[in-house]
């Protein structure tokens, strides 16, 4: 079902119990922080902790804006791109294979090993990458129980772009997927409008076939019974549209929110908007009993997304799957790639999921005791300070072993496939397991309390550096040639302290955080956590 929300006049923003503030074209005015930010982040903090008196009290969206308010601070951003998370346009199975004799990926890991000549770094064979995950080897991977299923559950999908009839493309992977088909309801998009004073040059789009797509898809590989409610934010740049997407969720019908999950596969790099911004929608999520979940970003380093200490931060990592789905290792994404150069191989630097230290937020309650204090220590102007760091939790981000996806074409209305990843795609996989885990449940709200808590149990499982005794094709991936681009070769879980100081480690790290779900113990983990009040 698509329902259009009323288009707004100029570039005017909607805002979560404000009003909006038209302006002359390609200018963003938003109207967000509260003023009482404060007694709200302490109201959130309480109602998000087992054990608190306030454990669950949520309060509706318009009883949160009567008791916390909207102040009339204006904060004009710049109508720039925003940077979106996903690395889905890079390659796909039907264009890897094309015309080839020879296999260009594999239906599971170690499927075909690829001679590599020179040698790099001393590995003389690599593994050819993943053709694309089907839904039942990442509901293996994870644990995904036909127990569980996130029936009675809501999940909305933050986006800024719409995609081509969802319902029948989700229809499609259902199908291709063996699973059970999706119900008319169980889909529904909102689309608030663009904005009549926004140029095509103010509102840059993705050039992503398959973003959100990706998102839904995910999210109904992991819980198939789960509603989803897609929103296609509007505004004058990305940033505010995704931004006006999530406060329409929270303002909902007034008595209560959209959704009590959002999955956010996007980023706001640092400095393009006021992290009190992004704040301001976090709290106000977590005092309405509204878990975010936000991808920590496809390049190291931080996000002001992310960063947030009260969203669940989700990194990625490299999964390697056998032929019986059995897991052979899963460790934190972070690939140096090489390419030929003269007849050896020369390295061009990383990819890797976002993590690290904010030098925005002190270290949150439900960090301490977790975090290392080689993570969690900062300098900032010439003292130690022990701070948020990124992310919290996380599910394959790596585009080597991504997941299958598949989209309508807009033009043919054929439905393409193509391998898809990022951590796009590591968000709505958790978000997912977390609706599973909800099932017949309240709302668990903001789930980081809960999350640290069960760090140590069974309910996680710790990804772990690659050690030495690792074989070689369990070690990098061989991107064969494709007639546009060279052959590549990635060479996982590299770490360059000259580039971030992310690393995977044994226990919590900045790459993974507490690790992946790990199923029925997480699923169950959560929910007797949660109950013990």
């Amino acid at each position: 079902m698509i329902r259009t929300v009323g288009a707004m006049v100029g570039c005017a923003a909607l805002v979560a119990g404000g009003a909006s503030v038209e302006t002359p074209p390609q200018q963003t005015i938003q109207v967000r922080l509260a003023p009482d930010l404060s007694g709200a982040e302490r109201f959130a903090t309480a109602v998000s902790t087992p054990g608190n008196p306030l454990y669950h009290h949520y309060l509706s969206p318009d009883e949160y804006t009567a008791r916390f308010g909207q102040a009339e601070k204006v904060q004009s951003l710049p109508a720039m791109a925003l940077g979106i998370t996903g690395l889905d346009g890079t390659s796909s199975a039907s264009a890897r294979t094309g015309r080839a004799p020879k296999p260009t990926c594999s239906q599971y890991w170690g499927q075909h090993v690829q001679t590599v000549k020179p040698a790099f770094r001393g590995l003389t064979k690599a593994s050819l990458p993943i053709c694309g995950y089907s839904a039942n080897q990442l509901r293996t991977a994870y644990g995904a129980s036909p127990a569980f299923t996130g029936k009675g559950q809501t999940v909305a999908l933050t986006e800024s772009l719409a995609p081509t009839d969802m319902l029948r493309t989700l229809r499609e992977y259902a199908r291709r997927n063996h699973l059970p088909a999706p119900k008319a309801d169980q889909y529904k998009e909102i689309h608030l409008g663009g904005g009549t004073g926004c140029s095509q040059a103010s509102r840059s789009a993705a050039p992503y076939n398959d973003e959100a797509e990706m998102d839904s898809e995910a999210v109904y590989a992991m819980a198939p019974d789960a509603k989803q409610l897609m929103v296609v934010g509007g505004g004058c740049n990305e940033d505010q549209a995704l931004l006006n997407a999530v406060a329409a969720v929270l303002k909902g019908d007034g008595h209560r929110p959209s959704a009590s999950i959002v999955s956010n596969s996007w980023q706001i790099p640092i400095g393009d908007v006021p992290p009190k911004t992004v704040h301001a929608l976090a709290v106000r999520a977590a005092a309405e009993g509204v878990g975010l979940y936000f991808s920590s970003g496809d390049t190291p380093g931080l996000t002001t997304t992310a960063s947030d200490p009260f969203v669940t931060a989700v990194g990625g990592t490299t999964l390697g799957l056998d032929a019986r789905n059995k897991r052979m290792f899963e460790t934190g994404w972070s690939n140096e790639t090489a390419i030929p150069d003269g007849g050896k191989w020369s390295g061009v630097g990383l990819t890797s999921g976002g993590g690290g230290t904010s030098l925005e937020y002190a270290q949150p309650a439900y960090q301490k005791g977790v975090v290392p204090a080689s993570m969690s220590h900062v300098r900032i102007a010439g003292r130690t300070a022990v701070n948020r760091t990124v992310p919290d939790i996380s599910a394959v981000g790596d585009i080597d072993t991504g997941m299958l996806t598949g989209y309508t074409d807009s033009d043919s209305k054929r439905y393409v496939t193509q391998v898809n990843a990022g951590t796009s795609l590591s968000a709505p996989l958790v978000a997912g397991l977390v609706a599973d885990a909800q099932q017949g449940r309240r709302s668990f709200g903001f789930i980081n309390p809960l999350i640290y808590r069960l760090h140590g149990t069974p309910a996680f499982r710790d990804v772990l550096p690659l050690p030495a005794t690792t074989p070689q094709q369990n070690r990098a991936a061989f991107i064969p040639a494709d007639g546009t681009d060279s052959a590549s070769l990635d060479v996982f879980d590299s770490h360059d302290r000259t580039e971030t100081d992310q690393v995977t480690v044994k226990g919590y790290d900045t790459v993974t955080g507490v690790g992946t779900p790990n199923g029925l113990p997480f699923i169950l983990g959560l929910r007797l956590t949660d109950a013990l009040r």
